[in-house]
């Protein structure tokens, strides 16, 4: 299969131990930054031959979900053990190519130093493999709207999602929250695709946290494309897949996943033809934001084990803010600033008041700018783009029991949609 040139990229080897089974855990828990292996990836040094690049995310993509309950559960973690083990061969299978290549022999030290770290035995089993595409494909069956117009005779319906700010979170159901959460959470995790989100605090001594890093993974699907891994920081939105690849596939003249940017280092829009999926990352001030536009088949396709989805749950309820009632000091100025930028009195706006009392940062009201600009774009003339507030979103009781996604629109009511 294909792949788009390589773009320059930089990324050090903290982020795959960060990934690597400690991404789910709070951030207090992570491995320290002297544990970590730096590791400078600079793809215009890796010849064509060499896929140093492909080991390494395909080990992030075998360890982004698992967790444990500190740094003994992770050392004797046989998942994480086996994930090293196979990226240890990925590599040993890269040796001849990638001779010579700063970046092979830095994962190849990472590698041995992880084995030792977490006493992880040389020989044992190796992480499943990825699955790989099974059967052929026919006619436009890695064009998810065209085939399903085919076989439906109409298109599909699509939803929403977003995260920004504080962070806020709009749900594919069309309820929004402010979560009062610090640490990585997942916002999808479906049959083809996997969103998870890192918080930070904005500053030292604070509880008000921002979106930081996002991690996107793109699941092997048939014929159609192979497992693909992006991923964004504050002030490092890449135009390009973790591998440094801008499109992946192409079937009938159309690149089934690609990569672009209005904005070099601080936008990237990726569509996803084969499930019929756009997704949006942007920097706005000190925060990153992420907006997804996705079908409701694509969204369903998920096991009940996965019920921990931001987008599709909202934010658990004992984290969940009001941020309808900000400080007394947000009176004035705040609000003046934010009603000029968005007239309408809807989340947006009182998403932009919330983080701007918050922060004291003017270019924090960019973050709801942008949310709703997307939404706009998104959901189209069947959808509402505002959300009005009718109640204050206080605390909200247990967490309802896990149901089918086209149920959830009965179970809010916080929120009224409107054009």
């Amino acid at each position: 299969m294909t792949r788009g040139s390589p773009t320059a990229e930089c990324v050090t080897f903290c982020d795959l131990c960060h990934l690597s089974g400690r991404w789910l855990l709070p951030m207090e828990t992570r491995l320290p930054w002297k544990h970590c292996i730096h590791l400078t990836l600079l793809l215009s040094s890796v010849g064509a031959s060499c896929r140093i690049l492909r080991c390494n995310s395909e080990f992030v993509a075998a360890t982004v979900h698992l967790s444990g309950g500190g740094d003994a559960a992770l050392s004797s973690d046989s998942a994480y053990c086996s994930a090293l083990r196979s990226y240890s061969l990925c590599t040993k299978r890269m040796a001849r190519p990638c001779r010579g290549d700063l970046a092979y022999h830095s994962a190849v030290q990472g590698i041995e130093d992880l084995l030792i770290q977490h006493r992880c035995p040389r020989a044992g089993p190796t992480a499943r493999p990825w699955p790989r595409p099974q059967g052929a494909v026919s006619g436009d069956a890695c064009l998810y709207e065209r085939s399903f117009i085919i076989r439906e005779g109409r298109a599909p319906e699509y939803r929403h999602c977003s995260v920004f700010g504080d962070p806020h979170i709009r749900t594919f159901s069309d309820d929004f929250h402010t979560c009062a959460v610090q640490g990585a959470w997942p916002l999808i995790d479906n049959d083809y695709l996997y969103v998870q989100v890192t918080s930070t605090p904005a500053s030292h001594g604070t509880h008000h946290t921002v979106v930081t890093k996002i991690t996107i993974i793109f699941k092997s699907w048939r014929q159609c494309t192979d497992q693909q891994l992006y991923q964004a920081e504050l002030d490092h939105v890449p135009a390009a897949f973790a591998d440094g690849s801008q499109w992946s596939g192409e079937r009938r003249g159309r690149r089934v996943l690609t990569v672009r940017t209005d904005s070099p280092g601080r936008h990237a829009e990726i569509r996803a033809a084969y499930i019929g999926t756009l997704l949006v990352v942007r920097q706005s001030g000190r925060s990153l934001g992420l907006s997804v536009r996705s079908p409701r088949g694509v969204l369903e396709a998920f096991h009940p084990d996965h019920d921990l989805q931001l987008c599709v749950w909202g934010c658990p309820a004992s984290h969940r803010v009001d941020a309808l009632r900000p400080p007394p000091q947000a009176a004035g100025a705040a609000e003046a600033h934010c009603a000029a930028l968005l007239p309408t009195r809807d989340v947006y706006y009182h998403a932009c008041v919330f983080d701007l009392t918050a922060s004291g940062d003017l270019n924090s009201s960019g973050a709801a700018v942008a949310a709703l600009l997307d939404a706009r774009s998104m959901t189209g003339s069947g959808q509402g783009v505002h959300l009005l507030p009718v109640a204050a979103a206080g605390p909200a009781g247990p967490q309802p029991p896990l149901v089918p996604l086209s149920m959830l629109g009965v179970l809010g009511g916080a929120w009224i949609t409107c054009c």
